[in-house]
């Protein structure tokens, strides 16, 4: 009964999961959710800056500190080792699910595309960057990534699977980080770019750079030593540009 009751945790934790991003799909693109990036009345500019630093910073503290090995060793004393991910996941949605809320809107405008086509494109162009992240999640292992994976071998009696494999398939060639790369451009393919979105995108674009090299680049080369190594020198990190001598 408490593997069914952890399977059945981690399979809820997922589906908050999966109706986070997908609103977060809307919040940032100003489409289809109730409250968007843009949308509601400013509190003025030092409330709203200070409001939407914190709320940022929050969700940087979270997604990172949960992450590192050190809190992870401290964390399963609590909580099973086989949910683990499911509820560092689901933390993170609620995190990412109280900045949606408590956003606070700047709508100057900073540019705006007025040709119809070109706002087109950059609404395409948006989703492209949405559908590199799902993608990218399955070209690893997206159950597994999200926790999924985790409780089921829990559920089945089996062990933890060890290391995943490193995977350097599909656009992990051209890229070692494919998934934040489409979120880079989800963020800032924006036919109207107001100050809020900009501020939005600016910290996102900072933090994702700041974690992936200083944290996430550190823990895989201690997963995997020189085949990481070797990779970083073959392979550009968030950037699609080729590498000297190649």
């Amino acid at each position: 009964m408490t593997r069914l009751i952890a399977l059945l945790y981690s399979t809820v934790c997922y589906a908050v999961f999966l109706a986070t991003i997908l609103y977060a799909i809307g919040f940032v693109g100003g489409v289809v959710v109730p409250r968007h990036i843009d949308s509601g009345t400013s509190p003025g500019l030092p409330v709203a800056l200070a409001v939407d630093l914190a709320l940022l910073g929050l969700f940087a503290l979270q997604h990172s500190g949960m992450a590192r090995p050190g809190f992870k060793r401290w964390w399963t004393r609590i909580v099973p080792e086989s949910l683990e991910r499911s509820t560092y996941v689901l933390l993170s949605s609620l995190v990412l699910l109280l900045l949606f809320a408590l956003w606070q809107p700047l709508p100057q405008v900073v540019w705006a595309v007025g040709n119809d086509i070109a706002r087109i494109a950059l609404h395409v162009l948006s989703g492209v960057g949405w559908l590199l992240v799902f993608s990218s999640t399955f070209l690893i292992n997206h159950f597994e990534l999200f926790g999924l994976q985790q409780a089921w071998r829990h559920g089945r009696r089996q062990d933890s699977g060890g290391i995943p494999p490193f995977v350097t398939r599909a656009f992990y060639r051209i890229v070692r980080h494919p998934l934040m790369l489409g979120f880079l451009v989800a963020f800032w393919a924006a036919p109207t770019m107001t100050l809020g979105h900009l501020l939005f995108a600016l910290a996102t674009t900072g933090y994702i750079l700041v974690a992936v090299k200083c944290l996430e680049e550190r823990d895989l080369l201690a997963i995997y030593g020189d085949t990481y190594r070797d990779y970083q020198r073959r392979v550009p990190m968030i950037v699609p540009l080729p590498r000297r001598g190649t």
